[in-house]
């Protein structure tokens, strides 16, 4: 059985935006985090344990209102500090994940170890970055991707100070995926993808299609 899961989307107009000070990821990070009740103890943060939120940033919709999506293990509040903003939230059914194929959009934070230095180091390019992302969709996170319409854009890289000064690489990855190890799916999308997940990554934003001509 999997484990309840809510997908919800927070909107904040101009005002709000103001008002809690959005100006960069950290900013929206501090924000989405108040929205809920942190389970974890300090040693469980300290050893990393998942904070069972996940959540991207859309940008402003229509020019309205700046839009937040979220993917957590419990309902978030409705407000945030109780005034402003709004969220709304859907708890997904086990039967969104009993599909074998998906279009997806996720925002990743392309990167590899070197395995002397262990230093990590920014994927560079968009076919190395799409290569990237193949490669470890396969081994990794339970589906193989349709390489002939995978599409890497919006690459940037992001500064901020959390605790210390933080430079971070962004990708926006779309395309179709079939799964091919269910298990390792359904963590993907639970637990999220890729590194940089505190601030806005591997968010899997999917919905189940059909296979046909134009995907296969």
């Amino acid at each position: 059985m999997i484990k309840p899961l809510f997908a919800s989307v927070l909107r904040l107009d101009y005002k709000a935006c103001q008002k809690l000070k959005i100006k960069d990821t950290y900013s929206i990070h501090r924000v989405v985090y108040s929205l809920f009740e942190d389970k974890r103890s300090q040693t469980e943060k300290k050893d990393s344990v998942s904070s069972g939120i996940q959540w991207v940033d859309k940008g402003m919709y229509n020019g309205r209102y700046r839009q937040i999506l979220m993917l957590s293990d419990r309902i978030p509040k409705s407000r945030v500090n109780d005034q402003y903003g709004e969220v709304e939230h859907k708890q997904l059914s086990e039967k969104f994940f009993s599909y074998s194929n998906y279009r997806f959009e996720v925002m990743i934070n392309p990167a590899r170890r070197n395995n002397k230095t262990r230093q990590l180091l920014p994927v560079k390019g968009r076919q190395e970055i799409a290569s990237w992302f193949a490669e470890r969709a396969q081994k990794q996170w339970g589906f193989k991707v349709k390489e002939h319409n995978l599409q890497v854009d919006q690459v940037s890289v992001q500064q901020f100070t959390a605790k210390h000064p933080v430079t971070l690489q962004q990708a926006k990855v779309l395309g179709y995926f079939t799964v091919t190890n269910t298990e390792q799916f359904i963590n993907s999308v639970t637990q999220g993808i890729g590194r940089a997940r505190t601030f806005g990554c591997g968010l899997l934003q999917i919905v189940p299609v059909f296979p046909s001509s134009t995907q296969s």
